[in-house]
């Protein structure tokens, strides 16, 4: 168990500070758009800084494709310590990024750039991290280790917004826009380097080492496209399983700051607190639903998020909209984080769970960056050109809608608790007939 334990520390700890610097980006937006663009509506503005944020999301497939063959082929602590790497240099790029006033366009052009790197790297994170986590865990205790991923990606966030809130209070607002914004994104680098030293010590899972006796023609065949069209369907449920669940999460985490005090009338510091407290109460329910997975199985908790996502979005995002003050919207976050986390606490092992061992890393990273290219990367821009456009709700209901068609999914999948990880016995139970009984 001390092992497990020790695995499960050290990729968490990593994927936290993954997920900080690619968060702030998001979370000081608000801050740096004046930056980088010249003036002019703050709404396009800010279009402008989440368009840049989607670019990242469309490289993530390209990074879930070379660092997912990295991961089958040369072991998941490979992956994991390139993947920091790269969020580290793009940290580094985005604190010293030129302002519009200093070098024009050409703070932009090294924002972008920052901003690839950041989706190569965490387009190998997500599935690294899944597949690692998935793996080191304790049989019958899966869901509930893996869900350390989204209390890490969410830890990662509080992080971001703690220090947000510690410079609102310590900086005044001119310093924030000025050169404030630029100490999340140093203190990311400095995070990184950190983790690079932990993962280079970090152990391998015993399901990858366990396949390291194979012939050369089967090791040959490990993390590339030819094995994982060998199994089209479990890559397009990735895909599909993740719809609906993407969106819904960015919608109420990254996107929600800026809802509250764009379209709800918040002061930053407001909004920033709501999602401060949001994010604490989530983080600490993922635990505990990833426990209840290993008990009662994945299907049921992700059809009661679909279901509550569907139905649920348009009146809490109007509600929102109409909050007014921090109770209000603090319990209307709350109620739409609940509802995400029967997604969020156990996606990573169900799709873990649908691959073997030799395409699992790879199988995981490609079809889950493309759904989040498609959809998670640009909620953002989707509800801003919906507000920009007069017609905001229109986003509500698209995150209904997308929520739908995971549903309809959900329904129809296999049960995955039981799947044996290693061997034979997986490869059987992953091209067993789909079942709807859980």
């Amino acid at each position: 168990m001390g092992q497990h334990w020790k695995k499960i520390w050290v990729g968490s700890a990593g994927n936290m500070v993954e997920w900080f610097d690619w968060f702030v980006y998001a979370s000081f937006a608000t801050y740096f758009a004046g930056a980088f663009f010249p003036a002019g509506n703050d709404t396009a503005k800010l279009m402008n800084t989440a368009g840049i944020f989607a670019v990242g999301f469309f490289m993530r497939p390209v990074g879930g494709w070379l660092l997912g063959r990295v991961g089958d082929r040369k072991g998941r602590k490979a992956a994991l310590t390139l993947t920091v790497s790269l969020m580290s240099a793009s940290a580094v790029l985005i604190a010293v990024a030129p302002t519009y006033g200093v070098a024009g366009y050409g703070g932009v052009a090294v924002l972008l750039i920052a901003r690839l790197l950041q989706g190569l790297s965490v387009g190998g994170e997500y599935a690294a991290s899944a597949t690692y986590l998935t793996e080191a865990s304790a049989p019958g205790r899966r869901g509930f280790a893996s869900s350390f991923q989204y209390v890490s990606m969410t830890a990662g966030q509080i992080l971001g917004l703690a220090l947000q809130i510690l410079l609102q209070h310590t900086l005044s607002n001119g310093e924030l826009h000025s050169w404030g914004w630029r100490i999340p994104f140093v203190i990311g680098a400095l995070g990184a380097a950190v983790i690079f030293y932990l993962r280079r010590n970090m152990l391998e899972t015993e399901a990858y080492e366990e396949i390291g006796d194979a012939d050369a023609a089967e090791r040959e065949e490990r993390g590339t496209i030819r094995a994982l069209l060998r199994h089209k369907r479990e890559a397009l449920l990735v895909v599909a399983l993740t719809m609906g669940g993407t969106v819904a999460y960015y919608t109420y985490t990254t996107y929600l700051t800026k809802y509250l005090s764009n379209s709800a009338g918040l002061s930053k510091q407001t909004a920033t607190l709501v999602s401060f407290c949001a994010l604490i109460v989530f983080a600490c329910l993922q635990p505990l639903a990833g426990a209840l997975s290993d008990r009662i199985g994945r299907r049921p908790l992700l059809i009661t998020f679909a279901v509550g996502s569907t139905f649920l979005t348009v009146p809490i995002m109007t509600m929102l909209k109409h909050a007014g003050s921090f109770w209000p919207a603090l319990g209307l976050s709350l109620l739409a984080l609940v509802v995400v986390t029967g997604y969020t606490s156990i996606n990573a092992c169900v799709k873990a769970e649908l691959f073997p061992t030799a395409i699992r890393s790879l199988g995981v990273a490609l079809p889950y960056a493309v759904a989040n290219a498609l959809f998670g990367g640009t909620a953002e821009y989707v509800a801003l050109w919906f507000k920009n456009a007069g017609v905001e709700s229109g986003f509500y209901w698209y995150v209904a809608g997308c929520a739908a068609v995971s549903l309809v999914v959900y329904l129809t999948m296999r049960e995955t608790r039981d799947i044996d990880l290693k061997g034979k016995r997986h490869q059987e139970a992953s091209r067993a007939p789909e079942v709807t009984a859980s």
